[in-house]
């Protein structure tokens, strides 16, 4: 598998993420829900840092991850997923490398 670099923009800060290019798309799509719900957690004034912020949607992700897990709703059959396991791995690791 060949990697590319993408560039995606996450709370207003651009990310460098490699991936493989036939990951690119669900990388991007990927991107911009965490972007939505970082938008909206920002939006509500509860929590403030940007750190924060991040893990307070990636819990709630995780939650609704584990949710859909636990009632064999598998948004459209086993292969996707299995695609929404690797993608919450993948954006963990670009947070966690983003150094904030």
């Amino acid at each position: 598998m060949s990697n590319e670099t993408v560039f995606v923009k996450i709370l207003d800060k651009e990310y460098q993420v490699a991936c493989p290019r036939e990951e690119r798309q669900a990388l991007l799509e990927s991107a911009q829900l965490l972007d939505e719900r970082m938008k909206a957690i920002r939006g509500t004034g509860a929590v403030i840092g940007l750190e924060r912020i991040a893990v307070m949607a990636a819990l709630n992700l995780s939650h609704e991850l584990l949710q859909a897990k636990t009632a064999g709703n598998t948004v459209g059959g086993a292969a996707s997923h299995s695609d929404l396991l690797r993608l919450n791995g993948k954006l963990d690791r670009a947070l966690s490398n983003t150094g904030d």
